[in-house]
Order: structure tokens, then C-alpha cells, then sequence
């Protein structure tokens, strides 16, 4: 299997610096515009099952990118963003202010973030993982594009290129509507081929 992996387009919370996991932010004008460019940048690839973090924001780019098959697009819970609980919706400098050891956990030493009603970035890579061997599983020697957030996406390559939890952050940066490729195989482990392009 090619799986073929995008984050989102820019979001209104993104935007203002807001902390987003499973709540509603929407696409900005930009975030519909970055969704638009990739649209035209993928259409040369028939992808022939197409997944999606049920969250509006991935729901919104996957509607953009594929405009006409929209109803095959598969919406799954398990590709949601990390939960961040207490702090959804909160501005990330004011997160800052009143939780500074968490913030700084949480951008500077992942595998140290441990929230109280959030999830771990550990339990994340365990739930990437999970769900992108069960896609694998369903869709081998397939070509297939999913739609999903950031923090997801870095932790699930993050452990397909055996690195540790706190390097989840290390370069490159995971933009909005950027571009990944894994390749799945029975006979090797997976292999990244694009990252964050």
C-alpha cells in the first residue's frame, strides 16, 4: 500500500493561536485556498480509497481536495487530533501563563506532557499506529490518501522512523495541507518516502 497523508488547511484556531483537537474550528479563507492548491496538485493520482479524520476542519479540506467524491470519503473518530481536553479552545499563550510547565512539555518535551483529561502523546502514537495498520490491512498493494492534523501525523512518523516521543516536534515542520508518503509492504517495515512537502 501507498498511503498518501495530508493535514488539514489553515483553521480559524490555528489562525489565532488557539489550542485544537476534536472541537468544530473551521477552515480560514486561506485554509480553503491552501485545500484548493493541493486539490490540483493530487488530481494526477487515482487514489482508490480515501480516509478522513471526522473533525469539520479535515472534513472541509477532504470535501475541497475530492469535490466529487466526497460521499466515498471514509470519516473516521480514530484520526482525530490529539485530545487536548481542558485546554481546547484556549489560547496557547494564555495556556502559557497558567500552565507553564504543560506548555512547555508539550512543545519542547512531548514525552513529558501528561495533562490531566488529555491525551498523552504516547497514547496518540499508540491510537495512529493502531488505525494505520487497519487500513493497511484492508487496503494492501492499494493506493490511498488520508486527511488528517498535525501532532497525528508527526507521531505516526515519528514511529515509523523509530525516533523517540521527544523528538516528535524535530524538523520539518508538518504545515497546513503539507504532503506525506509512507509505503507499506509485508516483506519490510514502512517506509516514509515524503515528509511535509
Amino acid at each position: 500500500m501507498e498511503l498518501h497523508i495530508f493535514r488539514h488547511g489553515e483553521t480559524n484556531w490555528n489562525a489565532e493561536g488557539r489550542a485544537q483537537s476534536h472541537m468544530g474550528s473551521t477552515l480560514t479563507k486561506l485554509g480553503e485556498n491552501q485545500a484548493s492548491v493541493l486539490a490540483q496538485k493530487v488530481k494526477g493520482y487515482a487514489y482508490e480509497k480515501i480516509y478522513s479524520s471526522s473533525s469539520l476542519r479535515a472534513r472541509q479540506t477532504s470535501e475541497i481536495i475530492w469535490p466529487n467524491r466526497h460521499k466515498e470519503i471514509i470519516y473516521l473518530d480514530d484520526l482525530k487530533e490529539i485530545y487536548l481536553g481542558p485546554w481546547e479552545g484556549q489560547l496557547y499563550s494564555e495556556i502559557a501563563k497558567t500552565d507553564p510547565e504543560s506548555h512547555n512539555h508539550f512543545f519542547k518535551e512531548p514525552h513529558l506532557f501528561s495533562l490531566k483529561g488529555a491525551e498523552s502523546f504516547s497514547d496518540l502514537t499508540t491510537r495512529a499506529v493502531k488505525i494505520v495498520e487497519e487500513i493497511y490491512s484492508e487496503n494492501k498493494g492499494r493506493l490511498v490518501a488520508l486527511v488528517g492534523h498535525g501532532a497525528f501525523i508527526k507521531a505516526l512518523l515519528t514511529k515509523i522512523e523509530h525516533k523517540n516521543l521527544s523528538q516528535i516536534w524535530h524538523p520539518p515542520f508538518m504545515k497546513n495541507c503539507a504532503h506525506n508518503i509512507i509505503k507499506f509492504s509485508d516483506k519490510k517495515p514502512p517506509q516514509v518516502t515524503l515528509y511535509a512537502k
